[in-house]
């Protein structure tokens, strides 16, 4: 009878034991995956600003020389020297691409996380990835933007916006008009680049929302004789399209024409849109650049592979940290 007992308890003893192995490997799995992956979450922390820096580098070096070899070289450096060399035979990876004509950087790191725990089931490592891209450019193409200013807002052809109409803090509300030219500083005016017969609401709204953008080459010299008026007759300030701005352009920067007080098309300067109101027919708003009123080309964000740095029309450049 005490034989019997004893066996049954040797035999107890030994399932209980197993199942306790058993349990504690799950139970570290468990922790070590709460453990590997804070691990893993401080490390993906430390290679996106890697991927980051890298991305803005390589986008600095391409918009000063033009030369996308050189600032992939750049790019890899500087990930390099933030603990994230290019190296494939350690699994970590620096990749280098452009996109959307050269306008933007894409910077791919990927390594691998050394797990400390779940090695245990069989997990030794996982691959981290993270991504950086950079918008990178001079704008010299106008779309978007279908209303015109005054060249008396600048304090010379060439020069600088004065500082009432160039302040962030105090954004100065324009429109006191109604006429198809801005005759004084605070005045503006819609066009259509000369691309219509006459200003209507419809037109103007696509070239605001960009479903039908124009990108038509304006010179000083050109429109004197071709194009006298940038500006087209508009029958009144059209109020719907002040709602339209509020709603697809606050808050974002865009190239506006700058005219003479005959509506001659002088050159470009970069419009920051705060707002603006359809009951008062106003755009509020300030300029972040020099009016710049030399170059023949249109108006857009372009890459300057080749041939960089090119004339900057609106004395401003675009390098950007997009995600």
């Amino acid at each position: 009878m005490t034989d019997r007992t004893a066996s049954r308890t040797r035999a107890t003893d030994g399932q209980i034991i197993v199942i306790f192995a058993l349990a504690l490997v799950a139970m570290i799995a468990m922790v070590g995956l709460v453990l590997d992956g804070g691990s893993t979450f401080a490390q993906r922390r430390g290679q996106q600003n890697a991927a980051d820096l890298a991305a803005l580098a390589g986008a600095n070096d391409y918009l000063v020389n033009g030369d996308k070899t050189a600032a992939t070289v750049t790019a890899q450096a500087v990930a390099a020297a933030n603990g994230y060399p290019n190296d494939p035979t350690t699994g970590r990876t620096v990749g280098v691409t452009w996109a959307q004509n050269d306008t933007r950087v894409i910077v791919d790191v990927s390594a691998p996380h050394q797990n400390n725990f779940t090695g245990v089931v069989g997990m030794s490592q996982w691959q981290v990835s993270t991504t950086a891209r950079v918008e990178v450019g001079i704008p010299d193409t106008a779309t978007g933007a279908p209303f015109i200013f005054n060249k008396d807002i600048f304090s010379d052809p060439g020069g600088t916006p004065l500082a009432i109409y160039s302040d962030p803090l105090h954004p100065f509300t324009f429109g006191d008009g109604n006429g198809p030219i801005p005759n004084n500083a605070n005045d503006l005016a819609w066009t259509c680049y000369g691309t219509c017969g006459s200003i209507d609401s419809a037109t103007v709204r696509s070239m605001v929302d960009g479903t039908s953008p124009v990108t038509t080459t304006l010179t000083p010299s050109d429109d004197i004789s071709k194009l006298p008026y940038v500006a087209q007759y508009n029958s009144g300030n059209h109020t719907t399209l002040f709602g339209d701005v509020n709603e697809l352009l606050s808050g974002t920067n865009v190239p506006v024409p700058v005219v003479d007080d005959n509506g001659l098309f002088q050159g470009w300067a970069m419009f920051h849109v705060v707002s603006a109101d359809q009951a008062t027919k106003t755009i509020t708003g300030y300029f972040v650049s020099p009016f710049n009123g030399v170059g023949s080309e249109p108006l857009h964000v372009t890459g300057c592979s080749g041939s960089c740095p090119k004339p900057r029309y609106l004395g401003i450049y675009v390098l950007r940290l997009e995600n």
